[in-house]
């Protein structure tokens, strides 16, 4: 990866995709339509572990095939292909990103129901004489604040791994696409 000499625009990392056959790149049992089949597993993780490993820098896809392959005519559907998966890999990751903040609401609200009544069980344990009722009560609180946890968790740790994923779909889904004899 290089700059280009007097601007700030950073040329995108090569990586590159070596084919014998066009249909070794696709999920041989999606049903799909060619320009909306899903890639194949080893492809996509392929593609996904190489933008990972830039760091955030921009990547440009270069495939390799033989010539009779690149003739063939859905060798030009190939780049709106990947670019259709990868948008709809980003949409997967978007409505989960939406189910993961919806289960964040609502283990709050249980979450803060659950602490409430632990605390006002805690008040009515603390106004009673004797050891047990005070070890209850205690139990009570650290009860109630552990309930806590799964909120807490969605909220600081559990939300961004999968908007971080998104923002990776969403840039593979621009992804430059060059389709390449293979030599």
């Amino acid at each position: 990866m290089t700059a280009n000499p007097g601007t700030d625009k950073v040329e995108a990392v090569a990586v590159e995709l070596r084919l014998d056959r066009i249909s070794r790149l696709y999920n041989s049992l999606d049903p799909a339509p060619f320009h909306e089949k899903e890639l194949e597993a080893a492809a996509d993780d392929y593609i996904v572990g190489s933008a990972e490993d830039t760091g955030g820098r921009p990547i440009r896809l270069v495939i390799m095939l033989p010539q009779t392959e690149l003739a063939r005519p859905e060798a030009a559907q190939i780049p709106a292909s990947i670019r259709n998966h990868f948008a709809l890999r980003e949409r997967n990751e978007h409505r989960r990103l939406r189910a993961e903040w919806h289960r964040g609401r609502l283990s709050l609200l249980i979450g803060l129901g659950f602490l409430v009544l632990c605390l006002f069980a805690r008040e009515l344990l603390l106004s009673s004489e004797g050891t047990v009722p005070r070890m209850l009560a205690e139990g009570l609180l650290i009860v109630g604040w552990v309930a806590m946890w799964g909120p807490i968790d969605v909220f600081l740790y559990g939300w961004w791994p999968i908007a971080g994923r998104r923002r990776l779909f969403a840039a593979l889904a621009r992804l430059d696409v060059d389709l390449r004899p293979l030599r």
